[in-house]
């Protein structure tokens, strides 16, 4: 039984409720920035993973995995070796499977994972999106999702983001 409840036990914190609301609203506002932005552009800017990314970015903005580099990093690692993968190799499902692996694997070796680009490699072989397309998405996403958090935080109750370096001494 004690293993059972090891599965249920929840880890995080309590919080106050207007921080919640607050990151709910942020996350309202980041997406529909990236609707607008689809809407204009005729992009397909609504992507999954970017949902995911706004619950880092709004509900655990501390995290490592929610920082610019992270974020930045994470998608463009996964847009290129989708590019790489989707260039050299058939198209086929696992193909896309092998390639969600070769990003996880490059992301942590470059120290810049972030899990919802982990997603990137089968939106890109599901939605057949031209690979320059995919960049542009990525890329304009990412700016759009980090642009809105920077400010989001700097109003009350504040969170200090992005994250400022430890400096030893």
């Amino acid at each position: 039984m004690s293993r059972l409840l090891d599965f249920i036990h929840r880890h995080e914190p309590r919080g106050q409720a207007l921080s919640h609301l607050k990151s709910g609203l942020g996350a309202v506002i980041a997406m529909t920035l990236v609707g607008g932005l689809a809407a204009w552009t005729g992009l397909p800017m609504l992507l999954a993973p970017f949902g995911a990314t706004a619950v880092l970015l709004f509900g655990q903005a501390e995290s490592t995995l929610a920082q610019p580099a992270n974020i930045f990093g994470g998608y463009l690692v996964a847009a290129a070796i989708s590019v790489v993968i989707f260039a050299v190799a058939p198209s086929a499902w696992w193909v896309a499977t092998i390639a969600v692996g070769l990003v996880i694997a490059a992301m942590l070796l470059l120290r810049v994972t972030h899990p919802p680009a982990g997603a990137v490699p089968l939106v890109a072989f599901s939605t057949h999106m031209p690979m320059e397309t995919l960049f542009l998405v990525v890329v304009a996403g990412a700016a759009c999702l980090v642009g809105v958090a920077v400010v989001h935080h700097q109003l009350p109750p504040r969170v200090t983001y992005p994250r400022r370096p430890t400096r030893p001494g």
